[in-house]
């Protein structure tokens, strides 16, 4: 696959993810709409190995580098799927946006990189800026609304960490098997959580949701990550950065196009603010840092 079109296509599957998840959730609850997306990705990564004529790893970092990819999956997606009960889902994106910079973080504690420089810590200082914005105008919107937001941020958190604890195991997986690895360790985490806390199917399941489930995982758990994880080993790290910094925007066209979600003013300004810090956080110092982004 050309560069150009495998970076296009990230842009647009990152865009239209957290849309997808407000979309499957509609009539089937969030915790049947997150486990049939992973039920239905694992099994097509699963089939893809065996096409591929790939095996998984079994030694003992591999085995923990897909616990660690798997319990961030989980993790991650937990939130931003209830997130998606209250919060638009151009927000979703706006508030994901700040990954690179918690991973950074992440990195200096537990992998001990010298990252910094002024330009980064002004980034990040812009970033929780524009997230404290949005997380007062959403509390002023209502107290689900300023939960979702926090939802999110949890999330960012668990996934900054997972990524980052990848990078220090330095097992050397490939993609595909690490994707498929992660959905075979929280796919069932999945299952377990809807069977105790739902257990029901839907009595009908609209076409919205079925399809948002299908893109979902095809696109999201599958065909994004593989795509990711090619851009990263064929571009440099600073070009791959730009996705990031675009998809947030898309994301929120898209809620006002799709799904006639409407964006204030202050909430305009919190997403500027977490763009433009991204951006100086991103190509302010220009160093080797950990690039993991993306809504799920």
């Amino acid at each position: 696959m050309p560069l150009p079109a495998a970076f296009i296509g990230i842009v647009l599957i990152w865009s239209t993810t957290p849309l997808a998840i407000k979309w499957s959730s509609m009539g089937t609850g969030f915790l049947f709409g997150v486990t049939s997306r992973m039920v239905i990705g694992m099994l097509l990564c699963v089939v893809i190995l065996m096409v591929t004529g790939r095996r998984l790893r079994h030694d003992r970092v591999a085995l923990q580098t897909y616990a660690a990819a798997g319990l961030g999956v989980w993790a991650t997606m937990m939130c931003v799927y209830w997130a998606a009960l209250y919060i638009p889902s151009g927000l979703i994106s706006v508030v994901f946006g700040i990954t690179p910079v918690f991973t950074g973080l992440f990195a200096v504690t537990l992998l001990g990189e010298k990252i910094f420089t002024r330009p980064k810590i002004i980034g990040m200082i812009m970033g929780l800026a524009g997230l404290l914005l949005i997380f007062r105008y959403s509390l002023n919107v209502g107290a689900a609304a300023g939960l979702g937001v926090i939802a999110v941020f949890t999330g960012v958190l668990a996934q900054s960490s997972s990524a980052v604890m990848i990078k220090r195991l330095r097992a050397g997986v490939g993609g595909i098997e690490t994707t498929t690895g992660a959905l075979l360790v929280s796919t069932p985490l999945f299952v377990l959580c809807w069977w105790l806390f739902d257990g029901a199917w839907p009595q009908q399941v609209e076409a919205s949701a079925f399809w948002s489930i299908l893109y979902l995982a095809l696109f999201g758990s599958v065909i994004g990550f593989i795509g990711y994880y090619y851009l990263i080993s064929q571009w440099p790290a600073s070009r791959v950065a730009l996705i990031p910094l675009m998809t947030p925007v898309m994301a929120l066209l898209i809620g006002y196009l799709f799904n006639a979600e409407k964006v204030g003013v202050t909430e305009i300004a919190g997403a500027t603010l977490i763009l433009a810090g991204l951006w100086a956080y991103e190509f302010g110092g220009r160093s080797k840092g950990i690039r993991i982004c993306g809504s799920g």
